[in-house]
């Protein structure tokens, strides 16, 4: 009897060590490794695209407006993420978009030309966008409510510090051993595509807690929800295409000086995002909300009006800084939508982000030519009309459970 104790004892110790081991494979874990590789392939592309695009290239304003346009027209189609769902699995799907960036980025040194340059900026936007959708979607059914401002932050400090190593690493490439953008490309990309297929190898498959509705829903009950997302992807949008532009045609920035800005950028979220993550827990969607828009009015008024290269660094770190408070607009419908619904309205609401991403970066790119102070001031005014719908933000309203 002693022997059969200390066997079962000794097996149950065996089975306690086993499970430890492999403490490692949770959804968080998998979430992280995930942000790693979409950090380093599309911050890689992202920080060496004005720079590629104007000496390589040739691009204007004109250019570079049509290719942001163009790589949003997959977050235009997010929601049809919900059909290929009737395929795959949510987190089949992550790995799948994973692979899509990685590629796509890898060969983008490749194609230094106006058509190459849209088509491979397309494939990289597909396996992004789809990505994004999904992630937005395991990270609300995976988190709980109480948890997920929290979680939200750890993510965004992971992936800043995934983007920090990564901008070193161009600086490095760059300043110290003289690269080509083709090399530094490929080597992003394909360092991306084999941690993606090193996560499909160890990771299992994650349990869902509620089954999604694999159809397009549309509820009353959401609309403050689409239009704050609607006007968030039209303000992005013009800090994403325009703000970085700004830097390079305007003030002559390098690529090695764009580097370090990202750098500081990231190094900052690295330190604040978890705290902004537990302040919006505390405080509540709608000051937080409050909050980012007002800084947003202020910075993009000051990128209208700046004249200095210094200054325009330091709104271009503030205005980075401001989207960290993104996380409260997850939670905010995350609090309010039946769990069902989660995946669907990811799809749909990614859409609806993007519909003014279609078109603001070629329109605005016409706008550019003619005076760039335009674009900020519509920056401003978007930011002045989010900042009115916040108020309308309540938290109380809680979905049904059905």
């Amino acid at each position: 009897m002693k022997e059969l104790s200390k066997a079962t004892q000794a097996t149950a110790r065996t089975t306690l060590v086993g499970e430890q081991d492999k403490s490692w494979q949770s959804p968080f874990v998998f979430l992280a490794i995930a942000s790693i590789v979409m950090s380093v392939t599309f911050a890689g592309w992202m920080a060496m695209l004005n720079n590629f695009v104007i000496e390589q290239a040739a691009f204007t304003g004109a250019e570079i407006g049509m290719l942001q346009s163009l790589r949003e027209i997959p977050g235009f189609l997010a929601f049809t993420a919900i059909f290929v769902l009737l395929v795959f699995t949510e987190q089949v799907l992550a790995l799948i978009s994973l692979c899509l960036l990685s590629i796509g980025v890898a060969i983008t040194g490749l194609f230094p030309s106006i058509y190459g340059l849209y088509a491979t900026t397309v494939l990289m936007s597909i396996g992004f966008h789809y990505y994004e959708t999904i992630n937005t979607s395991l990270s609300l059914q995976w988190f709980k409510k109480a948890e997920a401002p929290v979680k939200l932050g750890q993510l965004m400090s992971i992936k800043s510090a995934a983007s920090l190593i990564c901008y070193g690493l161009i600086w490095l490439g760059f300043s110290v051993f003289s690269a080509s953008y083709q090399v530094m490309y490929i080597f992003f990309g394909i360092s991306g595509l084999l941690l993606t297929i090193c996560l499909a190898v160890a990771m299992p498959k994650f349990p869902m807690e509620h089954i999604q509705h694999k159809k397009i829903i549309l509820r009353k009950r959401y609309s403050l929800y689409y239009l704050l997302t609607f006007l968030a992807g039209a303000r992005r949008q013009i800090f994403v295409v325009f703000a970085g532009f700004l830097m390079v045609e305007k003030f002559g920035y390098s690529v090695q000086e764009i580097t370090l800005l990202y750098m500081i950028n990231h190094l900052i979220n690295f330190f604040l995002a978890p705290k902004i993550g537990a302040w919006i827990a505390k405080v509540g969607e709608r000051k937080a909300l409050t909050l980012e828009y007002l800084g947003l009015i202020t910075v993009f008024i000051g990128y209208a009006l700046v004249e200095s290269a210094d200054v325009a660094a330091v709104l271009y770190v503030i205005d980075h800084l401001f989207f960290a408070m993104a996380i409260a607009l997850k939670t905010y419908f995350q609090k309010i939508a039946d769990p069902k619904d989660i995946a669907a309205t990811a799809g749909v609401s990614f859409s609806i982000n993007h519909i003014a991403a279609v078109v603001i970066p070629a329109t605005f790119g016409l706008i550019w030519l003619y005076d760039h102070s335009l674009v900020f001031y519509a920056g401003a005014f978007f930011a002045l009309l989010s900042l009115a719908a916040s108020q309308f933000v309540n938290t109380a309203k809680l979905a049904p459970t059905s």
